[in-house]
Parts: C-alpha cells; structure tokens; sequence
C-alpha cells in the first residue's frame, strides 16, 4: 500500500441536511466531487453525521426519545451512505460503512484491528465513513458528538490534518468575520465561542475546540470549515478559506497519540505537586502521590492526571482497577502506572 497522509473529513448533521433533517443530496454530491480529487493524494475517511435525521421522519409521531432516536439511525444508516455511494461511484470511488464505538478506541486491540480494516479499505482505494453506532450505544446520542469520534479516528491514525466542517464556515471573531489562522487556542480564542447550536446537530463551535486543541496538542493541522463557501473542502486546505489551528510539536509514537486521547478516559486521578514533579521526570505514578481518584475503572483502562487546580497534566493505563487503588492510597512505593505508560499533555 502506498504511504500517504492521512486526512480526516467530518461532517455534520446541519452541514449535510436541509431544515427538515433530510440529506441534502446537493451537498454529498459536492463533497463526493471535491474529495474525489484528494482521493489520490491521501488515505481519507469521512466521518458524517446525518443518519437519525435521514430516518426520523419514518418513526411515527418521533419526539426524540433515545429509543426512537436508534430506531431512526438504524434507518437512516443505510440511507445515507447510499446517497454517498450513489454520488462517489460517478467518480469510480467505492465506499465503506464503518460503525463505531467507544470500545473500540478504549481498547488499544480492538483499535488495532479497526485500524488494520482501514488501511485494507485504503489498499483498495476505498473510502470509509464512519460514525458513532447509534444503534446499539449504551449512552444518549446527545452525550457524544462525531468532533469527538473524528479527533479519535485522527488521533489515532496519526492524521495529517483534520477537517470539521461547521454550518458557519470557520471560528468567528467578535465582528463575525472568519479567523483564517490560530497558532494556540488560548482563553481569547475560548472567549469568542457562541454556545449556541444547530437544532438538527449535537455540538457547537465549544466541542469543536475541545477536540481541536487535543488534535493540535498530538501534532494534527485542524481546519473548521464551511460547505457553503464554493470548492470549500479543496480551498480549505490550501489555506484559501476556514480557520487554521496550527499543529504543535508532539513527538510521540501512534502508540502514545492513541493513549494521549484523554477523551476515551474512564476515570480521574488527582495527584499532589510532588507527583506532578515526579511524572515529568519520567517516573511511574504512585499511590502516594494521588489525592482523588473519581470514576470506576478497570486495571488496563485510561485514566486522566489532574493536578490540584484539576488542570490535565495527563493520561495513563493503569495496572490496578479503581477499588484496589482506593484500599492502597497509603501505600508506600504501590505503583499505579508505569512510566511506559503514561503520556503527558
């Protein structure tokens, strides 16, 4: 297989439907046209909302209970991704469904293997579009939205750069025009967020940025872009449209960039400044050191380190499940995570 960047694409649900929730086929035809021509250029996977509004009209007098909210993605499922086969074949593009779950990126073997499907999806020039599976999810829809499950999938995969298309075509400044480039999203950048959002989607320009600093901070080029600009995905790249989030250093392996993805976490761990010190020095996580230990986990799950303020220093696998750490706190030299597995931020 040929060695080329990967680009990650999401779309979501007000970007790709009309006013009534249904696709709007005029814009997955214009995305099939403009991804088709960075087909050759990169490994890409499209993550897309769309699937509850493509088949919620079918759920009879829907209110949006969780319930009906997986029967209308299970329709709209298939639906949708027809819509976006119909569209990529004119271009002789073959598409994948790739249904995903938490668990899949929790688990560094499941991911493995996810990770192995895609890249035989790659070898054979096909494109696969993910998003969350709805219909067997533990959690309402509403808890998580795809800017998590694309900053995942980029993460993970070691993306070159991710693109999160948004409904106004870019971050705002306080006079409403598009900021074409952001080096570090700091509080000022923070302050700008609307908190509004779109009747039909599940996160905001705020969740958006979440998961933009966490892809910038592992070394990933973020562009939030808009579909109504013309040629708008092709434009955006070349730095002619959207807003830009520079990629920081980060010189970690896939393996650690998986692991650094504190949005898989589980739990919490509130460490002294003792500890803080000691962790940047490269040393193992000890008992001693934790305050709060919030959450219930397992020995192998990801877990983020807070300092005292509950700023994020971190993430770790943990050797020891929550209950057994709570019974040991008081013990001397009683390693929580090992050094080789834990990622500073």
């Amino acid at each position: 297989m040929r060695q080329l960047p990967t680009l990650v694409i999401k779309f979501g649900t007000a970007s790709i439907t009309q006013s009534n929730g249904e696709p709007d086929e005029t814009i997955i035809a214009d995305i099939a046209r403009q991804v088709s021509e960075l087909h050759a250029h990169y490994h890409i996977v499209l993550v897309s909302s769309g699937a509850v509004g493509a088949g919620k009209h079918f759920i009879k007098n829907y209110s949006g209970e969780i319930a009906e909210r997986k029967a209308a993605a299970a329709i709209g499922n298939p639906l949708l991704l027809n819509i976006y086969s119909k569209y990529f074949s004119q271009y002789n593009i073959q598409i994948a469904q790739s249904l995903c779950e938490r668990q899949h990126f929790g688990n560094r073997e499941q991911f493995l293997q996810l990770k192995e499907t895609y890249q035989e999806l790659w070898a054979n020039g096909i494109i696969p579009i993910a998003n969350e599976n709805d219909v067997v999810s533990n959690r309402e829809l509403r808890f998580s939205d795809n800017d998590e499950l694309a900053t995942l999938i980029a993460t993970g995969f070691g993306a070159e750069t991710l693109m999160i298309c948004t409904s106004v075509g870019g971050l705002l400044d306080q006079k409403k025009n598009i900021i074409r480039k952001i080096e570090t999203i700091d509080n000022q950048i923070l302050g700008l967020v609307d908190n509004s959002k779109s009747a039909l989607g599940s996160g905001g320009m705020a969740s958006k940025l979440t998961f933009t600093k966490l892809a910038t901070r592992m070394g990933i080029r973020v562009i939030i872009f808009g579909m109504k600009t013309e040629d708008g995905i092709l434009k955006a790249m070349k730095g002619e449209a959207g807003s830009e989030f520079s990629a920081q250093a980060a010189n970690l392996s896939s393996r650690n960039k998986w692991l650094a993805s504190g949005s898989v976490a589980v739990g919490t761990l509130q460490v002294d400044a003792g500890a803080v010190k000691a962790l940047q020095k490269r040393s193992s996580l000890l008992a001693v050191g934790i305050k709060k230990v919030k959450g219930d986990f397992e020995a192998g799950e990801v877990v983020e380190i807070t300092d005292s303020h509950g700023i994020m220093v971190g993430v770790a696998r943990t050797k020891v499940p929550s209950n057994e750490l709570l019974d040991n706190l008081k013990t001397q030299n009683f390693e929580v995570a090992n050094a080789n597995d834990i990622v500073l931020i």
